[in-house]
């Protein structure tokens, strides 16, 4: 069976502890994985120190973008491999995996390796009583030694996200993927390793998180940040954790978002975009609307056309082109999500499609799936209006006014995102700017600038990612100051 190792100061480690990674379409075994004990996360911590004192620490900024091109460069060059790994992983359809997982993953260290080279930095000139001048400038610092913790939904895409920018920055890295994807985590360390990342700057633990390797590095005391992706209780913690040692933190956490759909919208357009901010990785997107508030007058038609293009999925082996949806991505994750559709039930809503498991007669059956899945009928105070789910399902209710519909889609503990479908301009702008979120679409879902800031509000998270916000949050800067004399010598 297959092995993936723990990878420690440019060395690979066996672990006598392990633990099966299982494929969700059938629940069959992936690979055993080699799950690291604290004296690995200490070693690991320690590498990434002794990378900061080394070689590693001394090296320029474009220098490092260098590096990361290669490390681009070779995800592509190893698509195949990181596709295999991703699909094998999570179930989802090469569709997706080809189209924003694998390209992504390489983007993201394109993308930091471009904004190193031209990062502004800020340049003050100061006069002074009687002629002289001081002249300020900044000088951009690696925090240390980081921790990044990342998900199972987009686990190459949201780990780079992280690594890319933490590496450009000249920081070393501990990373813990989430047991439940630790492929594509295990193939990015082999990648680094033949481009020639220096030892120590990349670590790969394996592990969960209480009493693993995930609490090992939250609470390891010479860790100098933390960043997270994942849960909003499981932030919490860390967060706790955190604290105790001041350490400059970072997550991206859960969500439940709105969209809002007026009656004057490209209807065609957007069930459409409707149907990938639902349904797209079988709405394990942190991202994904589960709170769909339609204007009354498009409420009716554009309930039934959802359930029509519900009845259009394909659930299906992922290797299929054909695919749209795959599984969810554990047994006990589908267990959630099952759940909350008794839950729905019982809180008095009408299910219009699914709530339940599919029958296929194949190897599927003991897999990890569930029906894609349309409510409606709830008050905005119900739990499964409230609760993210983080699957194949929203809600539906209709809505009379644009004030109305903004109250109603702020009130929630969750700020990520929200989605706007409208032809009216000056709409989208009120609308848009009106939402307590990191990020407001019009007409459209999940189209994103890299540059751009990424982040949440309230559960959803701490901080700003992308482009300059974070090298912004994975570096110091330090404040040079010079006093210039003006009176030149005779």
């Amino acid at each position: 069976m297959q092995q993936y190792r723990n990878y420690i100061d440019g060395r690979w480690y066996e672990s006598a502890k392990r633990f099966d990674d299982l494929n969700p379409i059938d629940g069959s075994h992936v690979a055993q994985v080699h799950e690291a004990d604290r004296g690995m996360v200490d070693r690991a911590v320690r590498a990434g120190r002794a990378a900061l004192d080394g070689p590693w620490g001394r090296t320029s900024p474009s220098e490092r973008a260098a590096l990361l091109y290669r490390i681009a460069d070779e995800i592509d060059r190893r698509r195949d491999d990181f596709l295999a790994a991703e699909i094998a992983d999570t179930g989802k359809p090469v569709s997706m995996a080809s189209t924003i997982d694998i390209p992504r993953g390489a983007a993201n260290f394109r993308a930091f390796a471009d904004q190193i080279k031209t990062a502004p930095l800020e340049t003050f000139q100061t006069d002074l009583p009687g002629g002289a001048q001081a002249l300020n400038y900044a000088v951009r610092k690696p925090l240390g030694v980081v921790g990044i913790i990342s998900p199972w939904n987009l686990p190459l895409l949201l780990l780079t996200w992280k690594v890319a920018p933490a590496l450009a920055c000249g920081n070393a890295v501990v990373v813990k993927p989430s047991e439940e994807t630790p492929g594509t985590a295990t193939l990015l360390a082999e990648v680094m390793e033949s481009v020639g990342m220096p030892a120590g700057a990349f670590n790969l633990v394996h592990g969960f998180g209480p009493d693993s390797a995930g609490e090992f590095i939250t609470t390891h005391p010479d860790i100098d940040a933390i960043t997270f992706t994942g849960e909003s209780r499981t932030g919490a913690a860390i967060m706790r954790a955190a604290a105790d040692g001041v350490k400059p933190i970072s997550f991206e956490l859960g969500g439940k978002n709105a969209a809002i759909i007026f009656a004057d919208c490209d209807f065609d357009k957007m069930i459409d975009g409707m149907m990938r901010a639902i349904f797209l990785n079988a709405g394990q997107v942190c991202l994904c609307s589960e709170r769909v508030y339609v204007e009354r007058p498009l409420y009716q038609r554009f309930c039934e056309a959802l359930v029509q293009r519900v009845g259009e999925l394909k659930l299906g082996l992922p290797q299929d082109a054909t695919t749209t949806m795959g599984p969810l991505i554990s047994a006990e994750h589908r267990d959630k999500v099952l759940s909350y559709f008794a839950l729905a039930r019982e809180e008095g809503a009408q299910v219009l499609a699914g709530g339940g498991v599919p029958h296929f007669g194949d190897r599927r059956d003991q897999g990890f799936w569930v029906e894609p899945t349309v409510i409606a009928g709830l008050p905005d105070g119900a739990r499964c209006v409230t609760e993210e789910i983080f699957g194949p399902v929203c809600h539906v209710a209709p809505f009379d006014s644009e004030r109305e519909v903004i109250a109603r889609a702020n009130d929630t503990r969750y700020g990520l995102a929200a989605t706007i479908w409208t032809s009216n301009l000056n709409r989208a702008h009120r609308v848009g700017q009106a939402m307590r979120v990191g990020l407001s679409w019009i007409n459209s879902w999940f189209l994103r600038d890299l540059r751009t800031p990424f982040g949440g509000a309230g559960l959803s998270g701490i901080g700003r990612e992308g482009g300059l916000h974070s090298l912004n949050f994975y570096s110091e800067l330090t404040n040079v100051c010079i006093r210039i004399d003006h009176d030149a010598d005779a």
